[in-house]
Parts: C-alpha cells; structure tokens; sequence
C-alpha cells in the first residue's frame, strides 16, 4: 500500500484527497452535478400523477391519488392539464417548481427490460449500451476523468460502480451522523503507532482530516434543526451534502434505498408517501444548505433503476415495471415545465400491457444535459456515453 492509498483507507472514505498535506478544493467556477438514486425501483406514478387519465383511476382503486380538489390536502398539485404532484411534495418542491427550478421527465430510463434491481441498476450506473458493458468503468467516472480537476465524492457505504474507473474517488456513508469516529486519545495511540516510518505523515494527515470533517457535519447538524423543518433520515444527509459540496466537490452520488413497494403502499398516505416526503425534504435541505449563489451553479437529477406496473397489484402495492420519472432541480434549470417525449396515457400505450414505455433513454438524456453544463465535445460525451444518441431537452 502507497502512501496514497493508506491515507484513504486511514480516512475511510472522508470526502477529500489529501497529498503532501493539501486539502484541494474544488474549482470555484465549476458547476455542480449531484446524482441521487433511488434504488428499488419507485413507483412515479404516485409522484407525478396523470390525473386527467380515467385509467389512471381505474387502474389503482385504492392507491389512486386525487385529482386537483379545492381544500382536500390530500389531492395533487395540477402543475399542467395531465400532470399533477403528489400532496407529499407542496411544501418541499412546491417553492422549487413555482421558481421554475424544478422539471420531471416522464417516460423515461433505461432500455434493459430484465426487470431485475440488480441488472437495471448497473445497466445505469455503467452508463453502456446494455450489448457492451463493462463493469470496471461508470459514467460518472469517466465524466471525472474526462472534465479534469474536478473533485468527486461518493455518499455511499461503498464506491458505487458509477464511479468505478476515475481513480481515487473518496466515499463517506452518511448513516452515522458527524460524530468523530477517533477521540483524541485514540487518535494519539494510532499516530504513534506510525512514528518513525514511511506513513507517519499520511496517518497525520488522514486522522485530521477524519476529525475534521466530523466537526464540520456535525455543527452543521447543529444548525440545520434550529427553527427549521425536522426532516428526518435523507433530510439530514441533504444538509451533509451540502456541507462537502459547497466547497470542496464538484461530483456527487448518493442512493436512497427502499422504494420496492410491493405490498401496501399506500395513496396520498402511507409507504411510499413517506418516503417521497423525507426524499423531498431532504432535497430541500440540500439546495437550502449551499445557499442561493451556489445553487445557481448546481443541477441534481433524481433517477430510479425503473418505474412500477401501472396497475395495482393484489396486495395493494405495485411491481416492477420499466419506465419511470426523472427529476431535474437546481436553481438555473429551465423548470416549471414536463420535459421530453410524452404520450397519452392509457392502456393501449403501455409496453406489454403492463408499464409505462421509455421514450426518453437515460443515456440520451444525461447526454445532452452534460453537453450544456460542461461544454463537452461529441468526442468527450461518446467517452461519458459511447453509443449514446444526445437528447437535449434544454434543462439548463
């Protein structure tokens, strides 16, 4: 092990590279782009309603959410003639999509239809056409190595496959909260331990950054929960984020978990409802957290491997499914609109009797969104996307 590599693995994945003693911060003029995945596979739509579709409440008789009703709160937003937003989303989304900094895609994602979480996953996670994919390489890492100087970070257990290929990427899971991990004794016991050797000053370094960074989450824990709304679980991530990227990071992932709503999901209440609230919540807290000069220069998009069935199933939840809906927010995108390819929504335009169809691949979409963002050449974005046909739908 270098001594690189020991100081990474002596941070445990704390968000910074650290060589020769520098913390490098991230380019002040580069944009930001955050990745949220949800994995499991979410059901959008009893998040982007198409509540002008008969069939659409014929298909879901208990799970169905209300069309645009004066004083019901538990009916949707219209945000146009078809569309409308789930009650969940008014509070948190509501300001971002009235200041036109929020669009929805629907109908899209990937074209892998195994259904499987696992597949579908990676699938998007390589960024490859299905018929070509490698699993040593992500999008997200070859949009590191092609962009340069631009600092990555990962808020995972793990590095995810979307950033495989791009190098020393750092990963922090956010789970545990800000809380130093080593006291000082400790951390005078393990700097001992490596006093006199080649590591000595990457064991300094790593130690310090670890409790570096556990301070700065945890004061802005702090006051994140002072008057403000308590968004619990991602929520809190959401001020985290904000923390390491207002700074520091340029690229980010993160994945929210537990979006597989077979049984019970509930309508305006319930499962999914709940998790769409923290979700929402912690989007907010995010774009709240970097401030407004920083969320100028900031998009996120919300993805999912895939959507659900349009139908209810017996057991009053949904199943796997295919096509789905993308979020774009962040305070220069081109919002308060529903982008891309649409088609009525009914039963004679869904695939196999049974999902939404993709008319908007994720490849495609990404594609012509990281055009705008970074200036990149067709030759940079076949690196980023090889195969991919660019589809610009004019978000920032």
């Amino acid at each position: 092990m270098d001594r690189r590599q020991f100081l990474l693995a002596l941070a445990a994945g704390i968000p910074a590279l650290t060589l020769g003693g520098t913390v490098f911060a991230a380019p002040p003029s580069s944009p930001r782009f955050l990745l949220v995945f949800l994995r499991g596979g979410y059901d959008s739509n009893n998040l982007l309603v198409p509540y002008s579709s008969d069939f659409y409440h014929e298909s879901r008789p208990t799970i169905a959410l209300a069309a645009p009703t004066p004083g019901d709160p538990d009916a949707v937003r219209a945000l146009d003639a078809t569309w409308g937003l789930t009650p969940v989303l008014h509070d948190s989304m509501g300001p971002l999509w009235n200041k036109r900094q929020l669009a929805f895609i629907p109908f899209a994602g990937t074209d892998d239809l195994s259904r499987s979480h696992f597949e579908t996953q990676d699938d998007i996670e390589s960024g490859q056409p299905s018929s070509a994919r490698s699993y040593g390489s992500g999008f997200m890492g070859r949009l590191s190595s092609v962009l340069r100087g631009v600092p990555p970070i990962a808020f995972t257990d793990a590095l995810p496959l979307t950033f495989r290929g791009a190098g020393d990427v750092p990963n922090i899971s956010l789970k545990g909260g800000g809380k130093a991990v080593f006291d000082d004794r400790q951390a005078k016991i393990l700097a001992g331990m490596y006093r006199g050797t080649p590591l000595q000053a990457a064991a300094t370094d790593g130690l310090a950054l670890r409790q570096q960074v556990a301070l700065d989450l945890q004061a802005e824990m702090v006051a994140a929960s002072r008057g403000a709304v308590n968004a619990r679980g991602f929520a809190q991530q959401g001020q985290r984020m904000a923390t390491l990227m207002r700074d520091r990071f340029r690229l980010g992932f993160v994945d929210v978990g537990g979006w597989d709503t077979h049984v019970n999901q509930g309508g305006a209440n319930g499962q999914l409802a709940n998790n769409l609230d923290n979700l929402g919540k912690g989007l907010a807290a995010f774009a709240d957290g970097l401030g407004d000069a920083e969320w100028n220069d900031t998009v996120v998009v919300v993805v999912s491997e895939f959507g659900r069935t349009f139908r209810e199933n017996g057991n009053k939840g949904t199943d796997h499914g295919h096509g789905t809906a993308y979020w774009v927010l962040g305070g220069k995108v081109a919002g308060g609109r529903i982008a891309g390819r649409q088609v009525a929504v009914d039963a004679a335009n869904l695939l196999q009797n049974r999902d939404y169809p993709v008319l908007n691949n994720y490849r495609d979409v990404l594609a012509g969104l990281m055009r705008r963002m970074y200036g990149l050449s067709d030759a940079d974005l076949a690196r980023v996307f090889p195969g991919a046909n660019t589809h610009d739908l004019q978000l920032v």
